[in-house]
């Protein structure tokens, strides 16, 4: 796997990774960028998320379960001084789907924690990590 980040202008960058895409990444106004472009460390919890969501809805999908609607809200907390890295992050799981079993979800996000995500993988030795569920069944 490979990425690389090319500088714009500024703090103005463009990452790219094998896969072809590409991102726009920048700095706040008030650390020299332009607001134009995620900041790296946002690209961690986005990452995160992403790996988790993926990991549950496969195996959602698997077990049956008719979701109409999902996402994972990622909210960290960063240390007070530099380097500022993740010192706790919750992760909060919505789903929303018709008679879904919420021992299925539980046990899905479960193997997402400590088998399938490697995003979790890495980030657990050094932040906490937490997650809750919500199931809202739909109309």
């Amino acid at each position: 796997m490979n990425a690389t980040v090319t500088w714009s202008a500024g703090m103005s960058f463009s990452g790219a990774a094998d896969s072809g895409f590409s991102i726009p990444l920048d700095a706040s106004a008030d650390a020299g960028g332009q607001e134009g472009g995620f900041r790296p460390i946002e690209l961690m919890l986005v990452s995160l998320a992403g790996c988790t969501a993926m990991d549950v809805i496969s195996l959602l999908q698997k077990k049956r379960q008719t979701v109409t609607g999902f996402r994972v809200q990622a909210e960290a907390e960063r240390a007070e001084t530099h380097p500022r890295v993740f010192t706790r992050v919750h992760l909060r799981y919505i789903l929303t789907g018709k008679g879904l079993d919420l021992a299925a979800v539980q046990r899905a996000v479960e193997l997402s924690e400590t088998r399938y995500c490697p995003a979790q993988a890495m980030l657990r030795p050094t932040v906490a990590i937490t997650s809750s569920v919500e199931i809202r069944e739909a109309d």
